[in-house]
């Protein structure tokens, strides 16, 4: 497993807090902070040699670790909007744009407001979707109903469990599992998780 592989932090309800890396959860261990894992082992980190006992010591890091203390703490669901940036957007849409329905990479995709910007429209989770550059040259400063488009999905807002899972890099199954499990019944993200088209 490479080192640059994320650790999921909740805390100690088991809430998904962020992610970390490694060194920063080895300073968790270290300072007596994980109150538990879930998961699998990630790592065996090993360090120095201890002058009492002569022995070496080493850190096993767990893929998700629920720990004491402060630092991150989970916001009310109501109260939080997460930050909007294109990176978690074209995730939450699956790299797909919601106009002519095609994958594309990232460089490829843009970010379209539905109603525009110079129609008063937000730059809002909730005004926006992702769309291949070419849709969002051919809608320009339109609505969808005005260019003769048509919307594959509604904008949504994510939950924090849910922007937790999109500004994720490389996320493994067991982490993906507990984070769907903290996702609302009714988030999209389930169908798009589990749909081929989305993946």
């Amino acid at each position: 497993m490479s080192l640059g592989q994320q650790i999921l932090r909740t805390d100690v309800a088991g809430m998904p807090l962020e992610w970390v890396d490694y060194r920063c959860a080895v300073r968790l261990y270290h300072t007596e902070q994980v109150a538990y894992e879930c998961g699998r082992p990630l790592f065996r980190l090993r360090g120095g040699i201890n002058a009492r006992t002569g022995r070496r010591s080493a850190v096993e890091v767990s893929s998700i670790i629920a720990t004491h203390g402060h630092g991150a703490t989970y916001p009310a669901r109501d109260a939080y909007t997460p930050p909007l940036n294109n990176h978690a957007l074209f995730r939450r849409d699956a790299f797909l744009c919601l106009y002519c329905g095609e994958h594309f990479l990232a460089v490829n995709l843009s970010r379209d407001h539905v109603t525009p910007l110079v129609r008063n429209g937000r730059d809002a989770w909730t005004n926006v979707v992702t769309a291949c550059r070419r849709c969002n040259n051919h809608k320009a400063g339109r609505t969808p109903e005005e260019a003769g488009m048509q919307l594959l999905a509604v904008p949504f807002q994510p939950t924090y469990a849910e922007y937790i899972y999109l500004k994720g890099r490389r996320v493994l199954a067991d982490q993906m599992e507990y984070l769907r499990a903290h996702f609302p019944r009714t988030s999209p993200l389930h169908a798009r998780l589990s749909s081929a088209r989305w993946q």
